[in-house]
């Protein structure tokens, strides 16, 4: 079954958490136990509805507050999808949160409260979709039952969403603009009965007909080996594949290709998934590839097509997500990670710091805090092959390791 990975961002008290309980339970995904759970809850704190954020929110803090503090993975089903969501918290000290449930995912709902409009909290959460280059956005203007179904409000908000939209930098982008009440479960799985001058498509029915080549950023194609196969069984005595995933584009029995680092021509000979053959191995499948020649390849090496190399280089520039409670300074020294290699990385320069509310940069930084975005000059102890991150999401991206504590301290995307 097809799988979609979705994002949800929101300020607080938006109703991201009472949102994804509301489709849990109109797609009737809820367990027997957490809906009694959740009517007893709700019972006790005196409420006349079912406070489905109780679903999500599963920190003592969190229900206690009603916020959510660290990223949640939800997951249900319909008959033709499957979903996980990551429900990210919405403050701005939780912003390495928002990064990380946005890394993984294809597509992201932002949310609005009707009654607050766009808010400098909405310009971060859009920023970060941008800078993650998610291709499917899905406002959700919210609490439309507050506003009493204003038509107006919505156009209103729409239409300051769209100016937030003019200074992307990412513009291959679909943004969809859908009025819901996650409390009353208007446009959310069912449609609403009181905004009938709305003639879009409810929020499931929109991921419903998302289509994965559409949602997925398409790149060169690119094999980084995970494993190498050496079965020596009387069978397959003499049987040496390489296993990995391929992304970005297809790769092909009878293409020509490259093995990094060491720059070794071969031709692919077959490609299999368990004991199946296949002639073309399509994006983000995990294969199994032989090579017409004994040529060495380790985990870690990286096959490509011919004509089509990535950078290699012991430098580079990304910008980067700092996550760390300590300070990320010029000189700096980490352990980064791409893909499944390692290399050691000194920090050669902080550039600027990038203000995720579109409201500009600031130079002459010396350090970074927590949840602060900048763009970063690298130097490393030895060349990885990587792409733009604009152009590979997934060859394009790294973390960065604290190598006293082994903490993942802060992502990057390469430019």
């Amino acid at each position: 079954m097809e799988v979609l990975k979705l994002a949800t961002a929101g300020s607080v008290d938006d109703g991201k958490s009472t949102l994804i309980g509301r489709l849990l339970y109109d797609t009737k995904s809820m367990t027997d136990d957490k809906l009694e759970a959740i009517e007893r809850t709700s019972k006790q704190k005196g409420y006349d509805y079912l406070d489905f954020s109780l679903a999500t929110d599963g920190l003592v803090a969190e229900r206690e507050q009603g916020i959510t503090i660290d990223v949640a993975h939800i997951y249900f089903s319909t008959p033709s999808k499957s979903y996980i969501i990551a429900d990210t918290p919405g403050h701005v000290e939780y912003t390495r949160n928002m990064v990380t449930g946005a890394s993984t995912s294809q597509a992201s709902i932002i949310l609005i409260d009707a009654r607050k409009g766009v808010i400098e909290q909405t310009h971060r959460h859009f920023f970060i979709n941008n800078l993650l280059r998610i291709k499917d956005v899905i406002v959700a203007i919210n609490k439309m039952d507050l506003v009493d179904f204003s038509e107006e409000r919505y156009n209103n908000i729409k239409a300051d969403f769209e100016e937030l939209m003019k200074k992307r930098e990412y513009q291959d982008q679909t943004i969809t603009f859908i009025p819901v009440s996650a409390l009353k479960g208007d446009n959310v799985v069912n449609r609403s009965e009181h905004m009938s001058w709305y003639k879009g498509q409810t929020l499931l029915e929109h991921l419903e007909e998302l289509d994965q080549k559409d949602i997925y950023n398409t790149g060169t194609p690119r094999f980084p080996v995970q494993y190498v196969i050496r079965p020596k069984t009387d069978d397959f005595h003499d049987f040496r594949g390489f296993a990995g995933k391929v992304y970005g584009g297809e790769l092909s029995v009878g293409d020509e290709v490259i093995v990094l680092p060491s720059m070794t021509r071969s031709t692919i000979k077959d490609i299999y998934f368990y004991d199946k053959k296949y002639q073309t191995a399509p994006r983000r499948s995990s294969v199994t590839i032989t090579l017409e020649d004994e040529v060495n390849v380790s985990r870690g090496d990286m096959l490509v097509k011919v004509g089509d190399l990535p950078t290699v280089n012991k430098q580079l520039t990304a910008t980067i997500s700092w996550m760390d409670g300590t300070s990320f300074i010029p000189g700096g020294k980490y352990v980064l990670q791409h893909g499944v290699n390692k290399v050691l990385a000194k920090v050669d320069a902080i550039e600027h710091k990038i203000n995720p509310d579109y409201s500009g940069i600031e130079e002459n930084v010396s350090a970074l805090q927590m949840n602060d975005i900048a763009k970063v000059r690298f130097r490393l102890n030895k060349p990885i092959f990587y792409d733009k991150f604009k152009n590979h999401r997934t060859n394009g991206s790294f973390i960065l390791i604290d190598s006293r504590t082994n903490n993942t301290a802060g992502v990057g995307f390469i430019e």
